[in-house]
């Protein structure tokens, strides 16, 4: 049966690795592997993690550089793209590898759930499922799947600053619909919380539109930043 290569860009984030890292030792132990990827942290991101995975590497900067480093160095036939402050949910090897080949589908993600409680946050969650269903495009927090094969027939993510994801779905839609495993993977909130929910819807949204109308990722990644 096939198995999962579960790649993780880091960088500084030794608050959260660990609890991101502890529950896929099971994974581990089922024999799928955990590539970390990480971007020259400046904290303890490394030390931390070590134990926790199978490969631990160190590039440049750039969440899409990191996880097509990372999955050049991947063993097995699919790739799972992990975002280092979220979870992935119980028997996800399970729920990709049956999913996948009983949908006849080549690539996937997960329902998201935010981290921290209110009503907002689960209206957010509730949308960003609904708009990926209905579009086909898929989040970085939802814990994008894909054969390794199709990964590298599409070039993998485009080594860009901001909006990877949405590129990536783009191309692997013309390979195949997306399979949409409403199991919930849950993502930290805290970026929610740290600048506001409100703001933050707005800033996405801006961030979509203009993306859309052409505007360079380099420099609505400065807005992202801020």
């Amino acid at each position: 049966m096939s198995k999962l290569s579960i790649i993780i860009p880091t960088l500084n984030e030794q608050a959260c690795i660990v609890a991101t890292l502890q529950p896929l030792q099971s994974l581990r132990v089922a024999g799928h592997e955990i590539i970390l990827v990480d971007g020259d942290s400046q904290d303890d991101t490394r030390k931390l993690a070590a134990p926790f995975v199978d490969t631990l590497l160190i590039t440049k900067r750039g969440r899409a550089y990191q996880m097509n480093f990372g999955a050049h160095f991947a063993h097995h036939d699919i790739l799972v793209f992990l975002h280092a402050d979220t979870q992935l949910p119980n028997m996800a090897d399970r729920l990709i590898l049956q999913g996948l080949i009983q949908k006849r589908r080549l690539w996937g993600r997960f329902n998201v759930r935010l981290s921290g409680r209110g009503f907002l946050l689960w209206v957010i969650a509730w949308l960003m499922n609904w708009r990926s269903c209905l579009t086909g495009i898929a989040t970085g927090d939802q814990a994008i799947f894909v054969y390794k094969t199709v990964f590298q027939q599409v070039n993998g993510f485009p080594e860009q600053p901001l909006m990877e994801d949405i590129v990536l779905s783009k191309r692997l839609k013309n390979c195949s619909s997306p399979l949409c495993l409403t199991a919930k993977v849950i993502t930290s909130s805290r970026r929610w919380e740290k600048y506001g929910i409100l703001r933050t819807i707005f800033l996405m949204w801006y961030l979509r539109v203009a993306y859309r109308l052409g505007k360079s990722p380099q420099l609505l990644k400065k807005y992202y930043d801020e």
